[in-house]
């Protein structure tokens, strides 16, 4: 019976739950981003370009930002692997960036991160956060 139930209780630890993002911490984490970029309805280029409305967007095209040529032609649309990736090791993604932030290596960060800059559109504004529940009662 011991044996047993340190299988049974090995099984339940070895079951971890999937992380969910939190775009309250993202925007923790996006703190370091700020020295360079910014997002929200005043946001300007700056060091690097706005980054209202990621997703979606193909790379080297906010307009009024100088890209280095490689950003430019790198064929990239930002979707959130293409951004994830990216993230982690810039200068690996796009070699020739001028982006020299060295990465985010931490998943939960990287998570938290894609959870607060999806939250803004091409605007600059931000979507209302709208709990499962009341979305999925809706639906119906």
């Amino acid at each position: 019976m011991r044996i047993f139930i340190l299988v049974v209780g090995a099984g339940l630890l070895s079951v971890v739950p999937a992380t969910a993002q939190d775009a309250a911490a993202g925007e923790k984490v996006f703190a370091q981003c700020r020295a360079c970029h910014q997002i929200g309805e005043s946001a300007k280029n700056a060091v690097g370009p706005v980054l209202n409305g990621l997703f979606g967007r193909k790379a080297g095209s906010i307009e009024g930002f100088n890209y280095s040529a490689a950003n430019k032609n790198s064929g990239l649309t930002w979707d959130e692997a293409t951004f994830r990736d990216y993230i982690k090791d810039p200068k690996a993604k796009i070699p020739g960036t001028k982006m020299i932030f060295p990465g985010l290596k931490d998943p939960k960060q990287i998570d938290d991160v894609v959870a607060y800059l999806k939250q803004f559109d091409s605007k600059g504004k931000k979507a209302e956060a709208v709990p499962s529940g009341i979305r999925q009662a809706s639906l119906k």
